[in-house]
């Protein structure tokens, strides 16, 4: 999507990346990015359930379909890729003795879920609050690392895994997926004078480029998402990965700061979030 973010919003985004970036040397401080407009890859985002809780799928589902079709997911997209005002979503302390719905989540992957001091935003923690007022449950939102949300729903420490999660049958060990409700892709950030992929039109032109790269280059990730496999490599994706370096991260952000410094050559993310973080970045510069 290409709809201009509202101001709102950016600055919301500019603070939080400030955050990250608040170490950082100046001459990093100085530097803009870019993202190279080319999806990499083609995903699905769904909602990862627990296995052992058929009925939650069912109203997740049933949810899924209610907001795309009365034209409320529509309004949640509106406020973070149109001129909408993202609304924060508050959780309640975990309690086992009240009737709660446990949200897992990686809340550093806007705009879909981040924070703004103790209260979260994004579009998927907006659906849980919706949900979670459909099931009459209290919310209580669970942050982790990414690559521990689905199994913290299979342990069950969680009921739900709702975190920008791609649709993938090694997942599916731990939790069963929603219907989809997301499309992405995968897309390159780079440092705004870096010429690297600027012929590039296709996906194909810009995996030739990284096909002739070395493990002296170094691509940097966020921790056990699809930007990993695409640079590493997977068989059930498809991916037949790169002879590069990948360096992994907690989040985009943590990423390009690291790009900035100096300390990899580019980063791979997922479109939206890499969008966020190049506007908000830019802001700051």
């Amino acid at each position: 999507m290409k709809k201009i973010i509202k101001l709102l919003t950016v600055i919301m985004i500019v603070a939080t990346v400030a955050a990250v970036f608040s170490g950082c040397s100046s001459e990093s401080k100085s530097q803009k990015v870019k993202v190279i407009d080319i999806p990499l890859t083609q995903e699905e985002y769904a909602f990862g359930v627990n296995k052992s809780d058929p009925k939650l799928l069912e109203e997740v589902n049933k949810l899924i379909a209610d907001i795309m079709s009365d034209g409320t997911f529509d309004e949640i997209l509106n406020k973070y890729f149109g001129d909408g005002e993202p609304e924060p979503v508050e959780s309640a302390e975990l309690n086992p003795s009240k009737d709660q719905l446990v949200v897992a989540t990686n809340a550093a992957f806007e705009p879909f879920e981040y924070m703004k001091g103790n209260k979260y935003y994004g579009i998927d923690m907006e659906i849980a609050r919706l949900l979670a007022e459909r099931l009459g449950k209290e919310l209580v939102i669970s942050n982790m690392d990414f690559d521990a949300v689905c199994l913290a729903v299979g342990q069950g420490k969680a009921d739900i895994a709702m975190a920008g999660l791609t649709i993938k049958e090694d997942r599916k060990e731990y939790v069963n997926f929603s219907d989809k409700y997301y499309n992405a892709s995968q897309k390159i950030i780079v440092k705004e004078n870096d010429t690297t992929f600027d012929n590039c039109k296709t996906a194909e032109d810009v995996e030739a480029i990284l096909s002739g790269m070395g493990k002296d280059t170094k691509v940097g990730v966020q921790n056990g998402t699809t930007a990993q496999f695409y640079v590493e490599g997977d068989e059930e994706w498809g991916f037949s990965g790169f002879n590069v370096t990948c360096v992994g991260y907690s989040s985009g952000a943590l990423a390009v700061q690291d790009m900035l410094n100096g300390n990899v050559d580019f980063v791979i993310i997922d479109e939206a979030p890499a969008e966020f973080i190049v506007k908000a970045i830019n802001e700051l510069n």
